[in-house]
């Protein structure tokens, strides 16, 4: 399982390396647009996959205007894709925050206290992929 995910990530790597037009079995042009390329999370630590048997799990976020999520941490790999809105991320263990506006890809930072704020004028959605140990939840508040 752990090599089907492997080489499912490089051929999605190679896929995404450059822009590049191909055809569907139809003969119809599909273009291929990067939209990221990295080896680091937000805060600099390299991306790594978990150990065990891995998980992908997919979601959908929508923030309000002005909401301000709670401090967490994620264990394992998240990335999100911002598809509407302004999104303030503050690691507040350095103070260092990043902000992120519609198109822009975040890798988020991995057992690292952050939080998230809408700062923008409308509501902020993310597609978001977590990559979790099977069974296992990314998200972990701070009490």
């Amino acid at each position: 399982m752990r090599n089907i995910l492997a080489s499912a990530l490089l051929l999605c790597a190679a896929l995404f390396a450059n822009t590049a037009e191909a055809l569907d079995s139809s003969g119809t042009p599909v273009v291929v647009t990067p939209l990221a390329d990295r080896t680091q999370t937000a805060s600099g630590q390299p991306i790594t996959l978990p150990q065990k048997n891995v998980q992908v799990l997919v979601s959908t976020f929508d923030i309000a205007v002005g909401a301000t999520l709670p401090v967490h941490k994620h264990p394992f790999p998240r990335y999100a894709y911002v598809q509407a809105g302004t999104l303030q991320v503050t690691n507040v263990e350095t103070g260092k925050s990043n902000t992120y506006k519609t198109g822009d890809f975040i890798i988020e930072m991995i057992g690292q206290w952050h939080q998230a704020t809408n700062v923008g004028d409308g509501p902020v959605k993310l597609l978001v992929i977590d990559q979790v140990e099977q069974g296992a939840k990314n998200t972990v508040l701070r009490q």
